[in-house]
């Protein structure tokens, strides 16, 4: 699968002294530094293609956008995968629900996700993979998972897999939530914990067995039928990344059962962990004050926003402004402070002259450096820009460095 068409990020001076980049790691709950050894690997969660692309998303993406911009401004190669999950229950419910193909409606929608993230100027994945294609090797996996005795097949003739948590020694390490938290979250974000047969109610599934009406691929050993969601990723990024890697990254929502049972997959198939150096989680977006959800029906979706004619940086700026980790509103107020951010930077780019180039770039660079502090970056930016625009500064080469830091660590092109 094809992703979308990056741009060029600009190369900036070296400022003496730098810190590395620290990043919250939920497993450890603190902010640890991020040394990769050689490349850094990165692996983000992607969308299941029944929707357009909404602010959520938008958000998670720029904040790993920031990691990768950061990585990359630190020195270090990026190895960065991120997945689709072309295959699953929402998508086949809505395709239903719609009267259309499940595979249009998933590459209509996969699409327009391209589209989205190259107007918000991510920088693309080396590897954009799908969950179909991915099925064969999925089946080895959990084919190697029922044979080291980490899964099993439940007896009701359905042919459904399912991962043996017990299994996975540290089950619950990433997230620390206890079992009874564990059971509320899996109900209500597609586990099933009151299934029958079960060796543990929060035993994840790893295998559908073929359902009449329903997409089927083989599944040697264990039968047809179609993947389970965790062991997607777990195979995706073990076969692209290696048996560790650096960022495990996606939505707070995606913390559990998501990330804490692909991670165990992983960690259970080859015995390597753990499977993240940091487990990163963005935040949620709300709309004036509510939950943004699609049963609510007030999601606010980027490619309407692109439509309605708001300029992408706008939308990336609105976004920044809050941290990343925090659970925070989009409202016309943040829409217009980020419409009139920009205005006002793209003003002081064009300046004559300003404060010291270097000296923003080191600041920007170590406020990013503080997990991702982008409200604090954001300020510093309007600072120097109030600066210049005062005719404070005679650094005839500020304008132009302000220029491409905010491109090169904020993604932000004025």
């Amino acid at each position: 699968m094809d992703a979308w068409t990056g741009h060029d990020v600009p190369t900036l001076p070296d400022s003496p002294a730098r810190s590395p980049l620290r990043l919250y790691d939920t497993a450890r709950a603190s902010a640890q530094p991020s040394t990769p050894a050689g490349s850094a690997t990165m692996y983000v969660c992607g969308i299941t293609p029944y929707d357009a692309t909404h602010l959520g998303h938008a958000a998670t993406m720029i904040t790993f956008d920031l990691v990768n911009r950061m990585w990359r401004d630190l020195g270090n190669d990026v190895r960065y995968v991120q997945n689709v999950t072309d295959i699953d229950d929402p998508l086949l419910e809505r395709a239903e629900r719609d009267g259309e193909d499940w595979i249009v409606l998933a590459m209509r929608e996969t699409a327009l996700f391209r589209e989205d993230m190259e107007a918000l100027r991510i920088i693309p994945p080396a590897h954009y993979v799908g969950a179909v294609e991915s099925i064969p090797r999925i089946v080895e996996h959990v084919v190697e998972l029922v044979g080291k005795g980490a899964a099993y097949q439940l007896g009701d003739g359905t042919g459904d897999v399912y991962f043996d948590i017990s299994a996975a020694p540290r089950f619950g390490y990433e997230s620390h939530l206890s079992r009874d938290e564990m059971t509320v979250l899996s109900a209500e974000r597609g586990g099933d914990p009151d299934r029958a047969g079960k060796r543990d109610p929060l035993d994840p599934l790893l295998w559908r067995g073929a359902r009449d009406g329903e997409p089927v691929w083989d599944g040697g050993e264990v039968g047809p039928g179609r993947p389970g969601w965790h062991i997607e990723c777990a195979t995706i990024a073990l076969r692209l990344l290696g048996d560790t890697i650096d960022v495990q990254g996606g939505g707070s929502d995606l913390l559990y059962p998501h990330h804490e049972c692909s991670a165990a997959h992983a960690e259970v198939l080859t015995g390597a962990e753990p499977f993240a150096a940091h487990y990163v989680h963005a935040g949620m977006i709300g709309l004036d004050g509510e939950k943004m959800s699609k049963s609510r029906g007030n999601l606010v979706f980027v490619s309407r926003l692109r439509g309605d004619g708001v300029d992408p940086m706008a939308v990336r700026l609105g976004l920044l402004s809050g941290h990343y980790r925090a659970d925070r509103d989009w409202t016309d107020d943040v829409l217009k402070q980020g419409q009139s951010r920009l205005a006002r930077w793209r003003e002081a780019s064009a300046a004559p002259s300003g404060p010291s180039g270097a000296g923003l770039l080191a600041a920007v660079r170590e406020a990013l450096a503080d997990d991702l502090d982008a409200p604090a970056a954001l300020s510093l930016v309007d600072a120097w820009a109030e600066a210049a625009l005062a005719g404070v500064g005679d650094d005839i080469g500020a304008p132009e460095l302000m220029t491409r830091t905010v491109d090169a660590l904020l993604g932000v092109r004025l």
